[in-house]
C-alpha cells in the first residue's frame, strides 16, 4: 500500500480543549469548499521487469500536470484552497510496450475547521486498472467521449468523485453535479473492454459506485457524511467539543439503516474503510460522557468485523 499523506493524529481525550487550542491555523478559517485538485502522483513499477523505466517517470509527471492543470470546475484557486489528493498506480503487468495493468489507490483529504488536522474524504483501492500510454503523449480530458485508452477516463472519474465527496462534506448533497459528471464518464466508458466499468453482476465497480451515490437510497448516507464533517468534526475546535463528539456518534448510529444489505453497499464500504481509524480514535478515550459507545461498538463490529479486536473491543 502506498499512503503518502501525513495526517495529524486526531487525539481526543480529557484535555480536548487544550489539544485543539494550539491547532488553529489562519489558512483554513474560511469554510468555502475547494473546487480543484492539488494532487501527488506515484507510479510503482517494481513488480515488472524491463530496462525502460523512464516511461514511468514521464507518466508520473504527465498525470500530475494533467490533474493539477486541468480546470475541472472552471474556478481558479490558490494551492491552499485546493483539495489534496494522492493517486498511486501500481503496475503489475505490461502486456505490450504501451499497455499496462495494475491497481490505482485514490486518496483525498480536507482540513478540519480551526485545526491542522486533515480528515480523509475517500480511500479507494481500484484493483482493476488497465490503460494505454505512449511516452510523452499529451493527456487531454474530454467529457463528451471515451478516450480509447482508459487512462484519463479513470483519473477524471475519480477527480469528479473526489470533488463530489468534498462538496458533500461542506453542504448537504451539494456533490450531485460532480457525481453526475463522474457518471457521464462511466457511461462513456461502457462497452470498451476495459475492466472496472461494469454495471451488471458487480458489487464494486466505478459505475456502480457513482450510480449508487446518485441513487435515493444513498441520500441518508450522504447526509450523515455532511453532518459527520460539518457539524461534528468542524466543531471540535469550539468550546463545546463534547457536543461535536456526540453529534458524530448520533450520525454514525444512523448507519444502522443499511445493516440489512451493507455487504452490497459500495459507498458504505468506502465510508467505513476510509473513516474507521478516525472513528476509533475519536471514541478511544474515557471522555465519552453519555454517548452509547457499546451500541456504536456493536454496529462497527458488524460493518468492520476484521477490526473487532484491534479497534472496537478496545473502546471503554
Amino acid at each position: 500500500m502506498i499512503f503518502n499523506f501525513k495526517l495529524a493524529p486526531l487525539i481526543l481525550g480529557n484535555n480536548m480543549k487544550k489539544i485543539f487550542a494550539f491547532l488553529a491555523v489562519l489558512s483554513i478559517n474560511c469554510l468555502t469548499y475547494a473546487q480543484e485538485i492539488y494532487a501527488n502522483v506515484q507510479v510503482n513499477h517494481s513488480q515488472i521487469g524491463g530496462s525502460n523505466t523512464q516511461i514511468f517517470k514521464t507518466l508520473e509527471k504527465s498525470l500530475r500536470d494533467f490533474i493539477n492543470n486541468t480546470k475541472w470546475t472552471g474556478k481558479k484557486l490558490q494551492n491552499f484552497e485546493k483539495i489534496k489528493a494522492n493517486f498511486a498506480i501500481v503496475i503489475k503487468e505490461r502486456p505490450s510496450q504501451n499497455s499496462f495493468k495494475g491497481s490505482l489507490i485514490v486518496q483525498a483529504v480536507r482540513p478540519v475547521y480551526g485545526t491542522i488536522y486533515e480528515t480523509p474524504l475517500i480511500n479507494i483501492n481500484d484493483t482493476r486498472f488497465s490503460f494505454e500510454y505512449t511516452e510523452n503523449e499529451n493527456l487531454i480530458f474530454n467529457d463528451r467521449q471515451f478516450s480509447g485508452k482508459n487512462l484519463t477516463d479513470v483519473i477524471s472519474f475519480y477527480i469528479y468523485t473526489i470533488l463530489g465527496y468534498d462538496a458533500d462534506s461542506f453542504q448537504q448533497l451539494s456533490g450531485k453535479t460532480h457525481f453526475e459528471k463522474a457518471q457521464k464518464i462511466s457511461q462513456n466508458a461502457q462497452n470498451h473492454n476495459y475492466d472496472g466499468w461494469e454495471i451488471m453482476g458487480e458489487t464494486k465497480s466505478r459505475s456502480l459506485l457513482v450510480n449508487s451515490l446518485l441513487n435515493e437510497r444513498s441520500i441518508p448516507l450522504r447526509n450523515i457524511y455532511y453532518s459527520y464533517h460539518r457539524i461534528g468534526l468542524d466543531n471540535f475546535s469550539s468550546q463545546n467539543q463534547f457536543a461535536a463528539k456526540q453529534t458524530i456518534a448520533e450520525e454514525l448510529l444512523k448507519l444502522k439503516f443499511y445493516e440489512a444489505d451493507f455487504q452490497l453497499n459500495y459507498p458504505l464500504s468506502i465510508f467505513i474503510d476510509t473513516k474507521k481509524d478516525e472513528i476509533f480514535n475519536i471514541f478511544n478515550s474515557n471522555n465519552n460522557g453519555g454517548i452509547n459507545v457499546n451500541e456504536l461498538r456493536i454496529m462497527m463490529s458488524t460493518f468492520s468485523p476484521r477490526d473487532i479486536e484491534s479497534k472496537w473491543n478496545k473502546w471503554k
